[in-house]
């Protein structure tokens, strides 16, 4: 593709379009709620931020985590996989998947996995056509006081 390319970001050093990109998947959430997350999120040593830019403009990003798992060994997670809405079905995301796949394999990673919402029928879609298969479910409960 022609001017755009993959980087490592600083979320809070991009942090309006950052914002503006993940509330597109999180339209429930606050601007600071999000902020808070990406704050704590970005202090910890096994989290990266992919930047897909196109002529220097900030088109997308993803969350990348190191993991190391029995079944997989070294992975790379990623999460809040986003294209701005306003540009996809171009191609776009193909290409930033196929440039942190290459980044992962470089950095000596054994599998790249992700989590896609049960009600995101497009993004199955474009994860089977880039050879992801489904290996289970996930299963989450959040933690309240009263509860534990």
């Amino acid at each position: 593709m022609k001017n755009v390319c993959v980087e490592l970001i600083d979320p809070i050093k991009n942090l309006e379009k950052v914002l503006y990109l993940l509330k597109l998947l999180n339209p429930e959430m606050t601007d600071s709620q999000i902020e808070k997350l990406l704050r704590q999120m970005s202090q910890l040593s096994n989290y990266r931020c992919f930047g897909l830019f196109q002529e220097q403009k900030l088109i997308g990003i993803s969350s990348g985590w190191t993991t190391v798992r029995i079944y997989c060994g070294k992975q790379l997670e990623l999460d809040n996989v986003i294209i701005d809405s306003r540009i996809q079905s171009k191609g776009f995301g193909k290409y930033f998947i196929d440039e942190i796949k290459r980044w992962a394999f470089t950095n000596e990673y054994q599998s790249i996995g992700l989590n896609t919402y049960v009600q995101n029928e497009r993004s199955h879609k474009f994860y089977f056509n880039q050879n992801f298969k489904i290996l289970g479910f996930h299963f989450e409960q959040k933690l309240h006081q009263d509860r534990i």
